[in-house]
């Protein structure tokens, strides 16, 4: 396996490897393979919440409590049953480590 690590401060941040070798981890995890590549610097969706918050190691319970919201809020926003407001995407997107969010619609 081809992995880059991209270090900060002197410690692992980010592993880089290629597109296949992604999908051939999904696959051996059990997970759905994603169909395309991420685009690279753009914002993510609302609806990757779910995922980010999964690959960040966070339980839905952490997530909501390090943004000051409920765990069942968080759920309802997970589910795309309420729309958060700005601050709560603000704290959202820090949290998880992202820029901001992109209208699902």
């Amino acid at each position: 396996m081809s992995v880059q690590v991209i270090q900060r401060d002197g410690a692992p941040e980010y592993a880089v490897l290629p597109w296949a070798e992604y999908q051939a981890l999904l696959q051996a995890a059990g997970q759905a393979t994603a169909t395309t590549a991420p685009v690279v610097g753009s914002r993510p969706r609302l609806s990757q919440l779910t995922a980010l918050r999964e690959a960040k190691g966070l339980s839905p319970e952490q997530l909501a409590r390090n943004v000051g919201i409920s765990p069942p809020y968080l759920a309802m926003i997970e589910r795309a049953e309420r729309q958060p407001d700005d601050a709560i995407l603000r704290a959202l997107a820090w949290h998880l480590g992202v820029e901001g969010w992109e209208s699902d619609s």
